[in-house]
C-alpha cells in the first residue's frame, strides 16, 4: 500500500507554515516568518500575527503544493495544528484546513503542536518507542517520555518561563535583536563565561522541573550594576553576559537532563534514545552538552535538522499521518485550543483554568 500524502498546516506563534508530505519523505515545507511585522515591538504581537496568518495561508498552501509537484487533489488527508498556541494564529489556521479538507472531500486531523515537536525525531531520524525528549521552545519546556503518537509521559518542565522566552528576554534587556536565541548565542561566542555569578535554579531540588525567570532576574540585576557603575554596558559586557546567561541555562539542561535520563533507562528501553526539538534545540552549546551526557550513558542522541527545530508544518503531517495510521480524524467541530498539555494524567505545571491546564 503506498504512503499517504499529507498536507500540513501550522500557524500557532509568527511562523505560517504548509508542508506536503509522502510517508516519511518531505516533498515541501514552506515557512513564512514574521519577524519584521514584530521587530518593533521586542515580540510577538498575537493580533498582528493572528492578521498575517489570514492573509499567507493561502500562499503557503499553493507554494508548498506547487514545489511537491502535486494538486490539491492528489493529497490524502489535512492535518492542522489545533493547539496550543496563541487563538488567533491557530484559529486561522483550523478554519483554513477546514475549508480545504470539506472542499477536497478528504480527513481532517487535528494536531497538538507539542506532539509535532515531540514526533519530529520518528519523521527524522525513524526512533522507536520509547524514547525521551526534551522539547525546548521559546514557549514550552518539557521531558517527556514518548510511548506513542497520543502517549506521553512527562517527567518534569518549566515551572516558569521556557528558555527560548528567556533567552528573548535576555535579547532585549542587552539591545540585542530578535529573535533572541540566536542573537545571544551569536554575541556569546569566545565570552568569558565564569566573569559572572549566574545561579542554576531548582538544581537542589529533586526531580525534573526547570525554572529560568531568575536567569533573567539575574541578567537585569547585573546590567544594571554594570551601567550603574560605568555609565553604560561595553560590548566585552554584553558578550559575557551572554555567554553567562547561556551556560547557566545549557548547565541546568544538562543537569535535568541527567536526572530523566535516569528515570527513563529504569524502563530497560529495548532501544534507548535521547532527542531534543524545539527551536531552542538549535542552540549549539546546549546541542554539545546533551549529546556528551548521552554518550556517557550509551544513549543514542538524535536532533532535527536545524529547520526542523523551529516551528515547520512537515512535523504537523508527519504527526497526522500517526494519527491517520491510527484511525483518528477530526470532524468539523475541531476547535482551536490556546492550552492543550500532551499528558493530560500529570497535574499541570502552570496551574489551570476555565481553558484547562496550560501546561
Amino acid at each position: 500500500m503506498p504512503d499517504k500524502i499529507l498536507l500540513g498546516l501550522e500557524s500557532s506563534c509568527d511562523d505560517t507554515a504548509a508542508a506536503v508530505l509522502r510517508g516519511r519523505e518531505i516533498l515541501s515545507s514552506v515557512v513564512m516568518g514574521q519577524t519584521e511585522l514584530h521587530a518593533a515591538f521586542g515580540g510577538v504581537v498575537p493580533e498582528i500575527a493572528a492578521r498575517a496568518h489570514a492573509e499567507k495561508l493561502d500562499l503557503a498552501v499553493e507554494q508548498s503544493v506547487a514545489q511537491a509537484g502535486i494538486s490539491l487533489h492528489d493529497v490524502d488527508a489535512v492535518a492542522v495544528t489545533a493547539g496550543p498556541g496563541l487563538i488567533g494564529g491557530v484559529l486561522s489556521g483550523v478554519m483554513m484546513a477546514k475549508g480545504l479538507a470539506a472542499g477536497l472531500g478528504k480527513p481532517l486531523v487535528g494536531v497538538n503542536h507539542l506532539a509535532g515537536h515531540a514526533l519530529t525525531p520518528r519523521l527524522t531520524d525513524g526512533l522507536s518507542y520509547p524514547y525521551l525528549m526534551l522539547l525546548v521552545s521559546g514557549g514550552h519546556c518539557q521531558f517527556l517520555i514518548v510511548r506513542g503518537a497520543q502517549d506521553f509521559t512527562r517527567l518534569g518542565g518549566t515551572i516558569d518561563d521556557a528558555p527560548g522566552e528567556a533567552f528573548d528576554k535576555t535579547a532585549r534587556l542587552l539591545g540585542l535583536p530578535q529573535p533572541g536565541g540566536p542573537s545571544v548565542e551569536a554575541t556569546a561566542v569566545g565570552a568569558d563565561e565564569r566573569r559572572f555569578a549566574f545561579p542554576r535554579p531548582l538544581l537542589d531540588r529533586e526531580g525534573c522541573d526547570l525554572s529560568f525567570s531568575g536567569l533573567k532576574t539575574a541578567l537585569l540585576r547585573l546590567r544594571d550594576r554594570l551601567v550603574e557603575a560605568q555609565g553604560g554596558l561595553h560590548e566585552a559586557d554584553r558578550a559575557d553576559l551572554c555567554a553567562g546567561f547561556q551556560a547557566a541555562v545549557r548547565d541546568v539542561l544538562r543537569e535535568k537532563t541527567r536526572r530523566a535520563l535516569a528515570l527513563y533507562l529504569a524502563e530497560a528501553p529495548a532501544e534507548p534514545a535521547f532527542a531534543i526539538a524545539g527551536g531552542v534545540a538549535a542552540n549549539q552549546a546546549i546541542r554539545a552538552a546533551l549529546e556528551t551526557l548521552c554518550a556517557e550513558h550509551g544513549v543514542r542522541f538524535t536532533a532535527p535538522p536545524l529547520r526542523l527545530c523551529t516551528d515547520n508544518a512537515a512535523m504537523i503531517a508527519y504527526a497526522g499521518s500517526e494519527l491517520l495510521a491510527a484511525g483518528e480524524t477530526s470532524d468539523m467541530a475541531l476547535s482551536a485550543r490556546p492550552r492543550w498539555p500532551l499528558d493530560r494524567s500529570a497535574a499541570p505545571l502552570l496551574g489551570s483554568g476555565k481553558k484547562g491546564a496550560k501546561a
